[in-house]
């Protein structure tokens, strides 16, 4: 477990770069025994999950960032499979609509988060706001933003600031309770174009394809540029980055679900103790139903 975690936590941002991290790295984990090692960790994973919810006084919040095809959706729900519906919130961010552009771009994150005692996904982020922005400039026009008229206003100054506010709104989450854990599924350019091609060539997949992933493609490598600038500004010690091999899926789900029992793990999460007079009323409850007849 500590392998992975000190592996593929991004603590040194000063020294970070995507390059170093091998896309295909499965730190020697053995295939044929991943179905019951990942079995394993859901198991224990979902026993904490439990104390969560009972406890109802912090939250987790796991967010997904990647290129197309990196497997964020399965990923989810293989790691995810053993979980309390009733415990965990899932979003799927798409386009801002035209309601979430009449708002500061953190709004509909907000609205998002998870509530105490509950683990909250997020497929695609706020992040999105210093990623596709960063590569689609045009589309920071739509937010009207004071000063922010034409493209050449989007300048370092304005992304540094975004990268401010992102990290003041998880500094914010984090006191008050929720505690963040960031993924980056990192997929090698190769990989996606056979993940492509498969999407094309299998009928039932044809849905996952869009003419648009190709025009994102010829982009790859100013959105890792991008992806690089976002991780080294905004991991944190509360709100880590963590930067997981995405060639191999099933290296990938096991280590998404190693750093999440383990984070649930360093949230020292009890059950809630019982005041003195609700343990009365508990015992007085156990008389009266082993007298019934």
């Amino acid at each position: 477990m500590k392998d992975i975690i000190q592996q593929f936590k991004i603590t040194d941002t000063k020294k970070f770069s995507l390059d170093k991290y091998d896309t295909g790295d499965t730190l020697g984990y053995d295939k044929d025994e991943s179905e019951a090692l990942l079995a394993d960790l859901i198991s224990e994973t979902a026993k904490l999950q439990n104390e969560l919810y009972a406890a109802n006084r912090k939250s987790l919040l796991i967010i997904f960032q990647a290129m197309d095809a990196a497997g964020k959706d399965s990923a989810i729900a293989h790691t995810m499979s053993g979980l309390n519906p009733q415990g965990c919130q899932v979003y799927s961010f798409k386009q801002p609509t035209s309601e979430d552009y009449e708002h500061d771009f953190l709004w509909r994150h907000y609205k998002a988060l998870p509530e105490r005692g509950r683990i909250g996904i997020h497929n695609r982020s706020h992040y999105e706001n210093v990623l596709v922005t960063r590569i689609h400039p045009e589309f920071i026009l739509k937010e009207n933003i004071p000063g922010i008229t034409k493209v050449k206003d989007i300048d370092k100054k304005f992304w540094n600031q975004r990268f401010e506010s992102i990290r003041n709104f998880e500094k914010h989450q984090s006191a008050n309770g929720t505690v963040i854990v960031k993924f980056f599924l990192h997929l090698s350019k190769d990989e996606q174009k056979k993940r492509f091609l498969k999407r094309i060539e299998d009928p039932e997949k044809n849905w996952k394809f869009s003419a648009a992933d190709i025009k994102e493609r010829a982009h790859w490598d100013d959105y890792q540029k991008a992806y690089e600038a976002a991780i080294k500004e905004t991991s944190t010690k509360d709100s880590p980055w963590y930067v997981l091999p995405a060639d191999k899926k099933w290296f990938t789900r096991i280590a998404i679900s190693t750093i999440i029992l383990q984070t649930l793990k360093d949230m020292k999460l009890e059950y809630p103790v019982l005041p003195k007079d609700e343990k009365e009323r508990l015992e007085e409850a156990r008389r009266l139903l082993e007298e019934e007849k």
